[in-house]
């Protein structure tokens, strides 16, 4: 199925704006994140395609060719995972996920043949007969999903489907999760303010901030060509270098860097990985926090910019705090975006 929402917008009775005037397309099998920090929207807009809210006058909601604006919630054919599960404590998994299709007065046999379908899909055969209060969080997880995809939906909602999980656990279901959104071949969208998550998960990421869509792409373009200061900052954690800009030089508090193009009214972020120690770096600072963290450290760096920056060392040994280092950045690593490219 495919998704088109035009023009859509909440506005509550007390004239806050939920959310801004946003079009929206997505293709069919397609999977889709809405991205963003809290309060940006993104959630009202899943609830609006959900049907659970109803956007202001003027938006349109088309699920193919059928417009969906005005239709109900049980008539919209979606299915959705919420961020609590909301499962049924006192039913076993096998009822848990029929429950949906015994609500359709489905015939027996075929709810038997759904559900034994979406269980092996899901790999939870062996708790089957199992209650939701005996199962961990990531089993949990699974049923949900199989318990929103047994009615087939037309499309899957997921309201931050792994939030509620140990960072351990997130990150084993985050590439489970991909696995099997593709399996099911249904066109989704996920809510989530986890960047990491978007990227391993969504085919295209739609990155939200006060109420509407700032970019839109795939997780490699958003990283590699972010419009806007917002989108550097929120997916991939970009640093600004705060200085000023001469033609294509950028004077620092450390030093001087070439820039790829023209800095004027320009400005100049880069990511920690791109920032990098060694003996003949044209930049000088000192190190004022080490963190190691298994496959590299984490150095923070003062005296280059007037804040403190990062760079992401992978040696084996790191300086230590109080050494006096030499920073390299290569000039194709460096981000010129507009001072006003984000007024979100």
């Amino acid at each position: 199925m495919t998704l088109r929402l035009t023009h859509t917008a909440k506005t509550y009775p007390d004239g806050t704006k939920a959310l801004l005037p946003t079009d929206l397309a997505v293709g069919r099998g397609e999977i889709v994140s809405l991205l963003g920090p809290s309060g940006c929207g993104k959630t009202t807009l899943l609830r609006i395609i959900a049907g659970l809210e109803t956007p202001d006058a003027g938006s349109n909601i088309w699920f193919d060719d059928d417009n969906v604006t005005s239709l109900p919630v049980e008539r919209r054919q979606v299915g959705m995972v919420f961020q609590s599960y909301a499962l049924f404590p006192n039913m076993s998994v096998r009822a848990n996920i029929g429950y949906g299709l015994k609500m359709q007065k489905l015939p027996k046999p075929e709810i038997e043949a759904r559900v034994t379908e979406v269980l092996e899909m899901c790999q939870l055969q062996p708790f089957a007969s199992r209650a939701i209060t005996a199962l961990s969080g990531g089993q949990r997880q699974r049923v949900a999903l199989a318990r929103a995809i047994a009615p087939r939906p037309r499309l899957l909602l997921l309201d931050e489907p792994l939030s509620a999980l140990d960072a351990s656990l997130r990150e084993t279901l985050r590439d489970e999760l991909a696995i099997l959104l593709r399996e099911f071949d249904i066109t989704a969208i996920f809510v989530t303010h986890d960047q990491d998550e978007a990227m391993a998960i969504a085919d295209r990421v739609a990155v939200m901030s006060h109420g509407h869509v700032v970019q839109s792409g795939t997780p490699e373009e958003l990283y590699r060509n972010p419009m806007s200061a917002f989108v550097a900052g929120f997916v991939g954690n970009a640093m600004p270098l705060q200085g000023n800009a001469d033609g294509i030089t950028l004077h620092l508090d450390g030093g001087a860097l070439t820039l790829p193009a023209n800095g004027a009214g320009q400005t100049v972020f880069v990511r920690a990985e791109d920032v990098r120690i060694g003996d003949d770096g044209p930049l000088r600072g000192k190190v004022e926090t080490v963190t190691f963290l298994g496959t590299h450290y984490r150095i923070g760096i003062s005296g280059i910019t007037p804040n403190t920056i990062a760079s992401i060392h992978t040696g084996q040994n790191a300086p230590r705090v109080g050494d006096m280092i030499h920073v390299a950045i290569k000039p194709e690593t460096l981000m010129l975006l507009p001072q006003e490219a984000d007024l979100a």
